[in-house]
């Protein structure tokens, strides 16, 4: 009987200790490291592009200036842009952080708030993109029913960087939709963050 007692007094409770990594959730810090990356990379590049670019043409004695700043579209999109990069450059240095010291928890509501962040910013990102564009179409083709006409033709320059900046900050917009689906998928797939029986 006191073999016994002294024998549980030695055992651990799994509940309490703390889970070793698996291959699988490192694969996932490792892909989580490379999407928030990539994502700070090309929002980074799309602001640079966005901003520094612009273009002076002469139309009958007349000076234009072609800015982003003139498109409350382009506006918006720069500042999803910087929002997203800020973000992407605080979690990732956050879960870096967390993982170096060990305590990343593998309970259902660190994948939640991954989830919850990532859906956020992919959102975004989304509204971002898609204002670019659509005034990115009208300064291409026109708007004959608005009685818009096309500018891309007297600024090509502005247009096709116009183009670059936003195929970037798509490129973004994809990291971001992959990271949305990367917690959900983490989550179903690994055991350790089933509940206890």
């Amino acid at each position: 009987m006191a073999d016994k007692q002294k024998a549980d007094s030695f055992m651990v409770d799994p509940a309490s200790s703390p889970t070793p990594p698996t291959p699988q959730n490192l694969t996932f810090f490792k892909v989580q490291h490379i999407l928030r990356g990539l994502a700070v990379l090309f929002t980074a590049v799309s602001i640079a592009i966005l901003v520094t670019n612009h273009q002076t043409v002469t139309v009958f004695m007349m000076e234009f200036q072609a800015h982003f700043y003139y498109s409350s579209a382009f506006k918006f999109l720069v500042a999803a842009d910087a929002i997203v990069c800020a973000s992407s450059v605080v979690t990732l240095i956050l879960v870096v952080h967390l993982e170096k010291r060990k305590a990343i928890p593998q309970r259902r509501h660190y994948c939640f708030l991954l989830f919850l962040h990532d859906s956020v910013m992919m959102a975004l990102m989304m509204g971002g993109c898609a204002a670019g564009t659509a005034i990115g179409y009208v300064g291409q083709y026109g708007e004959s029913h608005m009685g818009w006409g096309a500018t891309c033709d007297s600024v090509p320059k502005f247009c096709r960087l116009n183009v670059v900046s936003l195929l970037f900050s798509y490129l973004a917009f994809f990291a971001y939709f992959g990271l949305s689906l990367l917690s959900p998928v983490n989550f179903l797939s690994s055991s350790s963050f089933l509940p206890p029986n």
